[in-house]
């Protein structure tokens, strides 16, 4: 199998060059067949590696060839696969092939439709260049290349000034995020000499914890996962990006690219082990994201919106268990989170398509006889997502609040009331959209029908692994054996070994347990009564709302803040420096050269008469001028 590894990136990307040359000449058919197949031979040479992997447990190293040398850096293009990148090969080429099956029906009518396909099989080949890289300049080279990938599939339909602005939003905060990533794998460099995997750990390994080295790389390791992975303050570009298709909300803003950020960190978990202070604000940035994005979702319109806010706040629990320690359950959470928020992207696009292109669950309602399947395959994700047994969403969840409790009490509390949250939402969601009466236009309601099996066979495999996918952690307290555990241990080893083993007792465990749980149904009970029995829907944006909720609904105004304190005043700098520096300053040093240029060539100009007998004249005075210097220059020598 290390022969072929290598394919297992390359066949994405000639997709993308087979599609992105012939996407005005091979028909939609072949189109979406060559995407899909190529994506879906990936994921059977993933399925082989992981399978070589787990019966091996020994990594596995491919120097394809030395990339640049330079001095003392030596730089090898090189992969590295081992139990932590073989899952995410399987997440990516699993659930990418899944997407792009869902994309043949749903862009089916697009007239990108070719362009489409080209750009989601190069997102997939970044995607598995950042998991699949032995040293942090090839994971660079996939976090820059799923940045671009991101802007040029959220601004897809670019003629929409809207879309291209969220895009544009999209890029530049990223690249904030990436500076911080760049500055920490120089510094990386300049503390270990090396930026290769397996040099840099085991040299972090035998050095002391709290090193100021340790602090500085990984806060700016940090800064980039915060861009990518959408955290505070740096995750309003996400909710926008709701502007691209909605196979691209799936693949690239719940299933892969957002939680890069999270790979990274459980990629370098010994740097950060040895860094507690580093641990402490990645826990704290985690908590405060995922309460706050969950109090934006409680009351947000666009199902869309809903499910952008909850990526958010998932993503945020994520960052709390690293920082809590907890590098198993985090990753757990990336997992099953890859598989019910694909499958609630996904069927939130079957809604979509089925009420000709509306977005607002204001204008839904009573869609459950007319999809389904969509209803039935969301129910389960819904119920996952909310952390509600024995589904996926229960077992990661309660992971990660487990080690929050063990850590700080008040984390937990905090961690259940946004799971209560996250169950309010979600539940919310569902009722408005399939529950109660169609509150449509009679058009909408005339056209309503289930999706086409391209489209529907996609969610039902996710809803199967949204259902089952939380039995690859159950924990022992439950009479599991946490497979999951023990598969990832060999590469968090060194981390445990200076954390040392987090456990609770049983009793308590189960008492945690019980706790979330009951807030998850009490919470979706709650939005049965208010949006079911009493049919309760949100107002209008025309009418007023309480001042909680519409600070809620308006997002707490963070873009607002953010203009006027960003944008405006860097506006104002620019039209200043554009104006004096650069206008009347250079512009104005050149201008002058230029005019005094022209200026002195009118006046030389005059000499050239065209007259004969005027050049002889100047000749002789010439001549004349030439021989009273050197007569003077004689005398005063004398």
């Amino acid at each position: 199998m290390d022969k072929y590894i290598w394919l297992i990136p390359l066949l994405p990307l000639a997709g993308f060059i087979i599609n992105g040359l012939g996407r005005n000449t091979l028909s939609k058919g072949v189109i979406g067949f060559i995407a899909s197949a190529l994506v879906f031979a990936s994921f059977a040479l993933s399925v082989c590696t992981f399978i070589q992997i787990k019966s091996m447990n020994v990594p596995i190293n491919v120097d394809l060839f030395e990339w640049f040398a330079v001095l003392d850096l030596h730089i090898p293009f090189a992969f590295l696969v081992d139990q932590l990148s073989s899952l995410m090969l399987l997440i990516i080429t699993g659930v990418g092939f899944l997407i792009h099956l869902y994309s043949i029906g749903y862009m089916h009518d697009d007239k990108g439709f070719g362009k489409f396909f080209a750009y989601l099989n190069l997102f997939v080949f970044f995607m598995l260049l950042l998991v699949m890289g032995s040293n942090y300049l090839i994971m660079f080279i996939g976090w820059e290349g799923v940045g671009l990938c991101s802007y040029l599939l959220i601004g897809f339909w670019y003629t929409n000034p809207s879309y291209a602005d969220a895009a544009k939003k999209a890029f530049i905060m990223n690249r904030i995020g990436d500076l911080g990533f760049l500055l920490g794998i120089f510094l990386i460099f300049a503390t270990f000499n090396s930026i290769t995997y397996k040099e840099v750990f085991s040299a972090a390994s035998v050095l002391k914890p709290n090193g100021a080295p340790f602090v500085a790389i990984t806060l700016l390791l940090f800064v980039g996962a915060v861009g990518k992975s959408a955290q505070l303050p740096l995750f309003t570009w996400l909710p926008d990006a709701m502007a691209g298709p909605t196979p691209v909300s799936a693949l690239i803003h719940a299933a892969t690219m957002v939680t890069a950020g999270i790979y990274m960190i459980a990629r370098s978990n010994i740097l950060f082990t040895m860094a507690p202070e580093t641990m402490e604000v990645i826990a704290i940035v985690g908590l405060t994201t995922a309460t706050f994005a969950a109090l934006i979702a409680l009351t947000q319109t666009d199902i869309k919106k809903v499910l952008a806010y909850s990526t958010v706040s998932q993503l945020g629990y994520m960052f709390l268990g690293l920082g809590v320690g907890a590098y198993t359950g985090a990753f757990f959470h990336v997992m099953t989170h890859a598989f019910f928020k694909a499958l609630l992207f996904l069927g939130a696009g079957s809604v979509i398509h089925a009420v000709s292109g509306e977005q607002d669950m204001r204008n839904m309602g009573g869609l459950k006889s007319k999809l389904p399947i969509t209803f039935i395959t969301m129910l389960v994700g819904t119920i996952a997502i909310s952390g509600i047994p024995p589904f996926a969403g229960f077992f990661s969840k309660d992971e990660i609040l487990a080690h929050a409790f063990m850590h700080s009490t008040t984390f937990y509390v905090i961690g259940v009331i946004t799971a209560m949250f996250t169950s309010f939402y979600m539940f919310r969601m569902l009722y408005l959209t399939f529950y109660g009466k169609f509150r449509g236009t009679h058009e909408q309601e005339h056209h309503l029908h289930e999706s086409p099996a391209s489209m529907t066979i996609p969610l039902i495999i996710l809803a199967i692994l949204s259902a089952v996918g939380g039995f690859l952690g159950v924990p022992e307290s439950l009479g599991g054996g946490h497979w999951l555990e023990h598969f990832l241990a060999p590469v968090f080893a060194n981390s445990t070994k200076i954390m040392g083993e987090q456990t609770l007792p049983q009793n308590t465990e189960w008492i945690l347990m019980g706790v979330s749980v009951l807030g998850a149904i009490v919470a979706l009970i709650y939005a049965y009564s208010k949006y079911v029995k009493k049919a309760d829907i949100p107002v209008a944006d025309t009418e007023e709302r309480p001042a909680l909720t519409s600070l809620s609904y308006h997002k707490f105004y963070i873009d607002e803040l953010y203009d006027a304190i960003i944008r405006k005043p860097l506006d104002a700098i620019s039209q200043f420096f554009y104006q004096v520096l650069d206008k009347m300053g250079i512009d104005g040093i050149v201008n002058g050269f230029g005019k005094g240029t022209v200026e002195a060539s009118k006046g030389l100009r005059l000499l050239q008469t065209g007259n004969v007998g005027y050049y002889i004249f100047m000749m002789v005075v010439g001549i004349v001028a030439i021989l009273i210097y050197s007569f003077i220059s004689v005398h005063n020598i004398k």
